[in-house]
This record gives structure tokens, sequence and C-alpha cells, in this order.
């Protein structure tokens, strides 16, 4: 989908921001770019669409180097949601959404359309927001908005620049969880650019950890924590985000993943309807309430069997295991 080739970015003043970077991103990823202050992961992201123009290398988007787009095109295929959102204060949100549709010619009534699809999108109700002017709406609302106006023409290719970053933690929560509802619906291509590693963490297929333009790691969150490359990612990723990963990966545990880390009876019981493998620990322990056991099926198979007391031994080890 996205590939880098041996590309630097050298200002004029020498400064190298990126330096022989190589990487591929894939069609439909949720990818970070995360780093200190500095480390060339905005400048990178800003170089998929041109908004800075690379010195050396080349980058592909669908196999074509994006310096043979059309600069507008390409952009207008690329949404793109700031820190800032900057909404046209004088426009509705309507309008607002509306702006990139309307440079592609779309007629009135599409455009109509989309704005309602993608305002329910994101729980923002068509008839009450939008006629409304963006001082008319909180934060969170605002970030929304901005949200959508980049999924407005429907491109292939989001790019997030430390969206949240600016919102108390309770909507900085609320809008993770909401964006990645959202990717499971559009299937997008992500690129998001945080300095937050508990948000890189929640949100990312993949993390790309950068320092002094450089990449230092690529990985999925759970090899980032269980297997960091050197002592700078670890002392990057923290003694904090390492354990709210973990409570949050262990809140996601199916009874498969539970029978695939203990030694559990496989003699199969039919006393008792069993249990999808995907079902959640939490879930099969109210289940386990009224059981003594219940055995886990997978593809009309029964795989093993759990029981309460296995469970929650289990958990509680867990939880010693994190302090």
């Amino acid at each position: 989908m996205i590939r880098f080739e041996n590309v630097s970015k050298v200002y004029n003043d020498g400064t190298k921001a990126v330096n022989r970077l190589n990487l591929t991103i894939e069609k439909g990823e949720f990818f970070v770019f995360i780093g200190p202050s500095g480390c060339g992961k905005t400048t990178t992201m800003k170089m998929i669409n041109r908004l800075i123009e690379l010195t050396e290398g080349t980058i592909y988007i669908n196999e074509k180097k994006v310096s043979n787009y059309d600069i507008h095109e390409l952009r207008w295929n690329i949404g793109y949601v700031l820190q800032q959102i900057a909404l046209f204060p004088h426009m509705t949100i309507e309008e607002n959404i509306s702006v990139v549709p309307q440079l592609r010619k779309w007629d009135r009534g599409k455009i109509g359309k989309r704005v309602t699809e993608l305002l329910e999108m994101v729980g923002l109700d068509p008839d009450t927001y939008r006629k409304r002017k963006p001082s008319e709406l909180s934060g969170g609302q605002k970030q929304r908005v901005g949200v959508i106006r980049a999924l407005a023409a429907d491109p292939e290719i989001i790019l997030m620049d430390e969206p949240f970053s600016a919102l108390d933690p309770i909507s900085r929560e609320k809008l993770q969880k909401d964006i990645l509802d959202l990717q499971k619906r559009i299937k997008k291509t992500i690129i998001f650019v945080t300095h937050d590693m508990q948000e890189a963490l929640a949100l990312g297929d993949r993390i790309c950890v950068m320092k002094n333009g450089e990449i230092v790691q690529v990985d999925t969150p759970q090899a980032i924590i269980e297997n960091p490359v050197n002592d700078f990612v670890e002392e990057f990723i923290g003694s904090n985000a390492t354990t709210n990963f973990l409570e949050k990966l262990e809140e996601k545990a199916t009874v498969e993943d539970f029978l695939h880390r203990i030694s559990a009876d496989h003699s199969p019981s039919y006393q008792v309807k069993p249990l999808s493998s995907q079902t959640t620990l939490e879930e099969a322990l109210a289940q386990l309430a009224d059981n003594d056991n219940i055995p886990v099926e997978k593809d009309g198979e029964v795989i093993g069997t759990i029981t309460r007391q296995l469970v929650v031994q289990y958990l509680a080890k867990r939880m010693i295991e994190r302090g």
C-alpha cells in the first residue's frame, strides 16, 4: 500500500530529519509512528501527502511514486486530521465536512447523504449538528467532526497527527475507543503520529519507534512490550504503559487464549452447553458460577474444559506478576 524506499529528509540548514528510511505500511493497517520530539515521525508522515517534500529516496502508494501523482488528487485521496482541528469558524458543520467533496465536484444530493452518513457514524445526530457552527461544539465533538471531514470523500488513507493530545484524559480515551470502532467498520489505512506510548499500544496494529530520524523497532504492540530491541525502546515504553497494556490485553482474553496458557483438562463434558472459544474470561466466569466445569468448543470440536478454580487461579497469578 505505502512503501518507503531509502527515504531521507534534509533541511536547508543541514538538519537531517529522516535518514534512509525503509518501511512498508499494509492496506487497512492502523500504523503508529512514535518517538521523542524531533525524532522525525511527523516529517515522515507529512512526506506521504507531500506537505513536506523528501530529499532522497522514493515513497510509493499502490506502487506509484507519490511524485507522479497530481498534487491535488493525491491530497484529496488522503484524509488529514490535525491536533488543532482548524474547522472553518464561519462555516456550518455540514459545510466543513463538504469541502473536499465539493472540490471533487460531487452533486449536492450525494454530499448531503454523505454528511448524514458520517455524522451518524460518530454518534452526532445530523438534524442537531449539521447546521451548527464549530463554536457550538465541545472539544471532543470538534475532533469527531475533524475525523469525518477527513473521511468525507472516502479516501483510502487517513493521516492523523497527534489528533487527541489537546483533549482531557476522559475525552481522549473515549475518542481512542471510537476511532478503533470506526476503523473496524471502514477498514481504511490509518497512519497515526503520537508521543504517547499508552496511546500507541492501544491503537496500533503495528508501531514504529523512531529516534534521531531513524527506525529503532517496528513491531506489534505485544511484541514491543515483550521483546524491546534495546534499552531506549524499553525505557520509552515505560512500566505504566506496559502494565496498562497487559491489563487491557487480559480483559480481551478469550477462553481459547486461556487454554493455550494452562495445562487444562481436555476431556469433554457435555452436561452443559459448550462455550465458544471466543468467549471472554469474564463471560466464562459468570457461567462458571452455576457449573463446576464447562467444555470449550471451536469449529464443532471440544478443545478443552475449564473450571472456575482454574480461571481464578490464573487471573490471580497474572495480577501478582503485574505487581
